[in-house]
């Protein structure tokens, strides 16, 4: 496979105001240069992409005052995958960020027993220039399984943003998420979060876990089943779907943490036939909404309620219409 052909970047260049004098230069290239992460800025000084004064310079050096940065943004291929022709559902796209409803099923990273036919594949396929990016722009993932709407970075600046956005806790995620058991309210559920103890597949709560906080309210309410909005504070790795779990309210058809299943008393046939059918948590990434990186303006993408669970809503929705006629 050949390297992708990367764009050349125009130098740019700004001037250390007098009342840096005396600061480190990786220090003041960072508030020259915002949008890049201080990693790469320092890695530039020590490359000589950056130049103070059209020297090169150390990164712990002072500067004086007045004299003029010029920086060489230099894009590298960060990502050696494949690209591959696999369809994307774009909800919204510009120059700096593209945000997908990725489908259940596809896999976001290559890795072991997927070294294909991932998002990042497609998303090479879509634009070579993500290349240059850490994976390929993606700056947070979701689960094979789950379905919904991610937002990818185009340029290293809006990777930075996004980045930092999500860290500060500034990205509002929502998900719809049908549950085991007949909850009668909505909540907030503060519990840490860390690999498990003995299967490291899994998460689990725990103590010594990294803080992760999910609040839920109720969307719609079934027999024996939740429909619930879920609303991340945090974004642990499988965050709602431990939590869920942790609350003795599971989320149904999840192959690690919702055990086995459970027909409500009395279902008709088609609802076991749709309740055994369905063989994925049903856990979708329903609304995104992020200041865009380079406009600051509000974007918020929603990626509709896919066929298999809205099919799924339908049947226990029925059932519990059924069972309320027979009082």
């Amino acid at each position: 496979m050949s390297t992708p052909e990367l764009p050349a970047q125009p130098a740019r260049t700004q001037q250390v105001p007098d009342s840096a004098a005396g600061r480190r230069f990786d220090a003041v290239l960072a508030e020259l240069f915002p949008e890049y992460s201080r990693s790469r800025l320092s890695e530039w000084i020590k490359s000589g992409a950056a130049l103070l004064d059209g020297h090169q310079a150390r990164p712990r050096d002072p500067v004086r005052g007045g004299e003029l940065v010029s920086l060489q943004v230099v894009l590298e291929t960060q990502s050696h995958d494949a690209p591959e022709d696999i369809p994307l559902s774009v909800l919204y796209q510009d120059a700096d960020v593209i945000v997908l409803d990725k489908p259940a099923g596809l896999v976001v990273h290559p890795g072991a027993g997927n070294p294909g036919g991932t998002l990042v594949n497609a998303l090479l396929h879509f634009d070579p220039a993500l290349a240059a990016l850490p994976r390929a722009g993606i700056v947070h993932r979701l689960d094979k399984d789950t379905s919904g709407v991610m937002v990818v970075a185009r340029t290293l600046p809006a990777h930075t943003s996004l980045v930092a956005q999500l860290s500060e806790r500034d990205v509002h995620r929502q998900y719809l998420a049908i549950v085991m058991g007949a909850l009668v309210s909505g909540g907030s559920i503060s519990a840490p979060i860390d690999r498990h103890p003995r299967d490291r597949v899994r998460m689990a709560v725990r103590e010594d876990g990294r803080d992760a906080t999910t609040h839920y309210r109720l969307r719609e309410r079934y027999r024996a089943h939740t429909a619930l909005e879920c609303r991340l504070e945090t974004g642990r790795t499988h965050q709602i779907r431990v939590h869920m779990q942790h609350l003795k309210h599971p989320i149904l058809g999840d192959p690690l943490y919702g055990g086995a299943l459970k027909l409500p008393k009395g279902a008709s046939d088609e609802l076991v036939g749709v309740l055994r059918g369905f063989r994925r948590q049903a856990l979708h990434a329903e609304t995104l909404e992020f200041a865009h990186p380079v406009s600051g303006a509000p974007v918020r993408c929603t990626a509709p309620v896919p066929e298999d669970m809205q099919q799924l809503m339908r049947a226990l929705r029925q059932d519990a219409a059924d069972h309320a006629e027979r009082r």
